[in-house]
């Protein structure tokens, strides 16, 4: 049993086990006013009902296509604007302070924006999760490019290796490390993107039902899906995890 319980994810599904119980407790016992935050086996309900009708899947496929469409183009936009400004100074001298603005006000009010531009479809979610990846990743690439030890690269030009040799063999596997370290919180700018830009104006997806949920004071929709979101996003989260054990197993061992 001791040994179980050493074992952090056990630790922490007690935790939340107890919360959770504590909470219904508290529900029943008239603690806490349901209008405010409906009793866990309320919102549970919900969720499954939502489920068992198949209302949710529409929106969880729009949520889940702006998302992931805009962690991949976030991705590849922050990887190559990340090199190119890390290996191109007069590159660099321009991207850099667009990027330290963008990092430096809450990006999430460009979805108004966004909606003005392309609308209420899904490229407007795209959009604004893109943008935030994209910032996100390309200070990841660009520090770690910048990073790798200038001796390093002295040695590697000494004995012939080129700007491809420095590139393949030098600075990727560094990036690869600061990539994945800053991996599952891109997942979850990613669906901030996705919620917000629904949230602010959308006719399907999860941020959508969010909106409508709060229009109503629907407080066991809200945790519903607030729920549902959580539980996407660390499941991604493992995923991602899992991923840079697989391509980091040497950090590890």
């Amino acid at each position: 049993m001791t040994t179980l319980l050493n074992r952090v994810w056990v630790r922490r599904a007690l935790a939340l086990a107890t919360l959770v119980l504590l909470w219904e407790a508290a529900g029943w016992a008239g603690l806490i006013n349901p209008l405010y935050a409906a009793p866990p086996s309320e919102v549970a309900a919900l969720a499954f009902g939502l489920f068992a009708d198949g209302s949710i899947w529409p929106h969880l496929q729009a949520t889940f296509a702006a998302a992931l469409l805009g962690l991949a183009i976030g991705l590849a936009i922050g990887i190559v604007l990340g090199f190119a400004a890390a290996l191109i100074s007069p590159l660099a001298a321009l991207l850099e302070p667009v990027m330290l603005l963008l990092n430096a006000v809450p990006r999430v009010i460009l979805a108004p924006l966004f909606v003005i531009w392309m609308g209420i479809d899904l490229g407007s979610k795209v959009a604004l999760a893109t943008v935030l990846v994209a910032v996100l990743i390309f200070f990841a690439v660009y520090s770690g490019v910048r990073e790798v030890d200038v001796r390093l690269v002295e040695r590697v030009r000494t004995l012939g290796g080129g700007k491809r040799v420095l590139v393949t063999e030098v600075y990727i596997p560094s990036v690869v490390s600061w990539v994945m370290g800053n991996l599952k919180v891109a997942v979850g700018f990613a669906f901030t993107g996705a919620v917000v830009g629904e949230f602010v104006a959308s006719a399907r997806g999860l941020g959508y039902l969010l909106q409508f949920a709060q229009s109503t004071y629907n407080a066991a929709l809200s945790l519903a899906l607030v729920t549902l979101i959580m539980l996407f996003v660390l499941v991604l989260f493992f995923l991602a995890e899992q991923l840079e054990h697989r391509l980091l197993g040497w950090r590890h061992r």
